[in-house]
């Protein structure tokens, strides 16, 4: 991390991250450092792309996993347009929502005929794109082309890299995603907003940021209907008669 923070205020336009991460994962590897890698936690890297296939569709499959799928697709959803918005305001952008979700569904479809997961927007992964330079859609074409040439030129490369390093790179990353220059301003919001952002925070860092997302969602929409419900008392008048 101090590193990091070194190489972007003494050079801001030089890539810090991945020099950061790519110079302290060497150390590791050549003083043989008793240091989690990806290849000791994950073992080997894939280097191909699997062969894509149809899966086998049947009416009781799809009435099992039809509920899951909306919910995971919910979910994906809203991690992704978060995605966006965080990075709408670091860059001073304006991002597209239906074609964001448009194009992530098209590509779920795609991943899925390959065997993979669903993908998502991430906010982590977004922010430290964003950080490292990245300010225009080119920024994740990049991304995935790199990670598609490392995969099949380099995966024995990237099975060196420390674990410590990644983490550090991601604690970075979600302070910076805090803005502590606003923390003021959140303890002075009202008391139900404080608890919202309480409860957010937990569940993000004991369950899950999926969990966390739909259980404050669910709670903001709450206390949103209680509001307006509240206004709408207040401001009410009885018929004349």
């Amino acid at each position: 991390m101090i590193l990091i923070v070194g190489l972007r205020r003494l050079a801001p336009k030089f890539p810090g991250l991945v020099v950061a991460v790519g110079l302290t994962s060497a150390i590791v590897a050549f003083a043989a450092l008793p240091v989690d890698t990806i290849f000791s936690r994950f073992g080997d890297l894939p280097r191909t792309l699997p062969v894509p296939s149809l899966p086998v569709i049947t009416v009781e499959r799809i009435i099992e996993l039809l509920p899951s799928a909306v919910i995971i697709a919910f979910l994906a959803s809203v991690e992704s347009l978060l995605s966006a918005m965080v990075a709408d305001r670091m860059i001073g952008g304006q991002h597209r929502p239906n074609a964001e979700v448009l194009a992530q569904g098209f590509a779920n479809v795609g991943s899925a005929l390959f065997g993979g997961l669903p993908a998502t927007g991430a906010i982590a992964r977004t922010a430290t794109n964003v950080r490292a330079g990245g300010k225009t859609p080119v920024a994740g074409v990049v991304h995935a082309l790199t990670i598609l040439l490392v995969m099949l030129l380099a995966a024995p490369l990237a099975g060196y890299l420390a674990m410590p390093a990644l983490a550090g790179l991601l604690i970075l990353t979600a302070w910076n995603m805090s803005e502590p220059h606003k923390w003021r301003g959140y303890m002075q919001a009202p008391t139900s907003d404080r608890v919202l952002l309480g409860v957010t925070l937990v569940l993000t860092v004991f369950a899950d940021l999926t969990v966390a997302i739909g259980v404050g969602v669910a709670l903001g929409l709450a206390l949103r209907l209680r509001r307006n419900n509240a206004t709408m008392e207040k401001d009410w008048t009885p018929p004349d008669r």
